[in-house]
């Protein structure tokens, strides 16, 4: 089971103009992912820059595409980071996100959000699914 832990945005995230986090939580959660590493659980983590840098598409309901440039308003909606672990339960996944390290640092407030990736035999059998399956295995 895949779960994707989200690391929710916030003002402070927003505003930041280069990556410089306190080195008490860098060193935090390089301790917590080497812990998902020795574990076998880690597939992938990564922070996102600020809203400001990236852009959405809008599709309309009459098949028109619309790009807009962030930011974006409301940065508790939006995604700051996140870490990507299998695991062999939603009890372990858990387990594991409790004991995230506060990615805004101690004694800030904080929020991470945890959901569980679909896998390949989660849908019924379809062409495009078995085409999936093949791509799937050409980029791992």
């Amino acid at each position: 089971m895949r779960f994707m832990i989200i690391v929710k945005s916030c003002d402070e995230f927003e505003a930041e103009t280069s990556p410089a986090p306190d080195e008490a939580l860098m060193a935090e959660m390089v301790r917590y992912h080497e812990e998902l590493a020795q574990a076998g659980v880690l597939l992938d983590g990564s922070g996102l820059h600020p809203s400001r840098k990236g852009w959405r598409v809008h599709y309309s309901a009459d098949g028109k595409k619309r790009v807009v440039d962030g930011p974006f308003a409301e940065a508790k909606e939006l995604i700051a980071g996140y870490t990507l672990i299998q695991v062999r339960s939603r009890e372990e996944a858990l387990e594991w996100s409790r004991r995230f390290p506060n990615p805004a640092g101690r004694g800030k407030e904080a929020v991470i959000e945890l959901r569980q990736l679909y896998e390949m035999e989660d849908f019924p059998p379809s062409q495009p699914l078995e085409d999936f399956k093949k791509l799937d295995a050409r980029t791992r």
